[in-house]
């Protein structure tokens, strides 16, 4: 399961709801598909899409089944959403989101670990490992990227100097 975003809002009075996601694509989702929910840690609960009303970069209003009253769409809000890798597929080899669970490799440090997740911020998308026994930020941008292997799932990097000696 890969996280691809939140449902921060209900929309109108019929028990839509707006969905923030990290894909930056349009297109991807479909009605049909299922989303899981995290109504806690650690579960993930399918709801199958109905309608999308609107689909944007960043946002989708989109209308579930079994949320047809606001009261029922608004114990979503605040939920974080994930869907199964397959989907994601669709989009292209390039998203970050498809690279949860490739080791990364450093040109200098060797092995980092597997890559946990992955982080959109304004500027740059940052993956997670577990390295030394901390968690560590890294930053996935161009200068750091040197070579991303789809079939062997790595990801080779070029980590700024100083950086791991933070996690040290």
């Amino acid at each position: 399961m890969l996280r691809i975003g939140k449902l921060v809002a209900t929309h109108g009075v019929q028990g839509d709801l707006i969905l923030t996601h990290i894909t930056g694509k349009t297109g991807w989702l479909k009605a049909g598909d299922v989303l899981f929910v995290a109504l806690r840690k650690g579960s993930h609960i399918p709801y199958f899409i109905s309608k999308i009303k609107r689909d944007q970069e960043e946002e989708i209003i989109l209308h579930l089944e079994d949320t047809d009253l606001p009261e029922t769409a608004k114990m979503l809000v605040g939920k974080e959403v994930f869907v199964e890798e397959k989907v994601l597929a669709t989009i292209g080899q390039d998203s970050p989101l498809l690279w949860i669970g490739f080791e990364a490799i450093d040109e200098q440090a060797g092995s980092l670990g597997p890559v946990e997740d992955v982080y959109q911020t304004a500027q740059q998308w940052l993956a997670t490992v577990h390295f030394r026994g901390k968690e560590a930020l890294l930053p996935l941008i161009d200068q750091t990227l040197l070579k991303i292997d789809i079939p062997n799932r790595k990801l080779y990097l070029s980590i700024p100097e100083g950086l791991l000696e933070v996690y040290a």
